[in-house]
């Protein structure tokens, strides 16, 4: 039976990497498209014309994220896996608090990092709920852990991730016990546009990075014994090498 995957923030870097290794493992996927002037969504939609299917989508709006359901069950009878990947970052994420901060920036950011999957993950339950696999799969960050956090500065992007994360663990404690499975990921830094414009700094490029995070997302999680919950029922964040992370 074809399996079905549905991506946010799929126009570029690792969201568009992502859509390919699927595409390349025979998924059928519908890839979400924010920016329709940006050319390599469709010219992936055409080089895997049997694969990929592009649906319009602004995660930071309740209305297109409900048409985006609706476009996807009109092709299928239901979704494996859901990958929140959309993300943004701000211009001004370098200021110190002792310079002006950029609040309305800061709720940009959080609308989309933190709300976005939330909406996502809302309008497409009814049709995820007839998978076999429900796999829901959420890229934060390590910039949303508390415990690690290094930072002086970030404030509006660490806090929406750490929101994000949050937002996951009460999805978890409610819809773990209906049989869907997390994979909550850190995918490193990664040589994207967060910022608008490619970072050539990051330590992978966006297909290497995508084939770790589509690994990640699609792997087995193992019993720990016959009395002990397995590892499905713990949610975890993980990096790209697979080290745990800490809240």
């Amino acid at each position: 039976m074809e399996q079905v995957a549905f991506i946010t923030g799929a126009d570029r870097g690792l969201g568009l990497a992502m859509v390919e290794v699927l595409a390349k493992k025979g998924w059928k996927v519908f890839a979400g498209c924010y920016m329709p002037e940006w050319p390599e969504l469709v010219e992936m939609s055409a080089k895997y014309a049997q694969n990929v299917n592009i649906v319009p989508l602004d995660v930071s709006k309740d209305d297109s994220v409900v048409e985006a359901a609706k476009i996807v069950s009109q092709h299928t009878d239901r979704v494996d896996l859901l990958i929140n990947n959309a993300g943004v970052n701000s211009p001004t994420k370098e200021n110190k608090i002792s310079e002006e901060q950029d609040y309305d920036d800061m709720k940009r950011l959080y609308n989309v990092n933190a709300m976005g999957p939330l909406r996502v993950v809302e309008a497409f339950l009814p049709i995820m709920d007839k998978s076999s696999l429900k796999r829901l799969c959420f890229v934060s960050s390590e910039a949303g852990s508390i415990n690690f956090c290094h930072r002086q500065s970030w404030y509006g992007y660490s806090m929406s991730k750490a929101a994000l994360n949050m937002g996951v663990k009460i999805l978890f404690n409610r819809l773990r016990p209906e049989g869907f499975t997390f994979r909550l990921y850190h995918p490193g830094w990664v040589r994207s546009y967060m910022s608008g414009v490619k970072n050539l700094n990051g330590e992978l490029e966006a297909d290497r990075a995508a084939e770790c995070a589509i690994a990640y997302f699609l792997s087995k999680r193992c019993n720990r014994g016959l009395h002990s919950p397995g590892d499905e029922d713990r949610l975890v964040m993980r990096d790209w090498k697979g080290s745990e992370w800490p809240w």
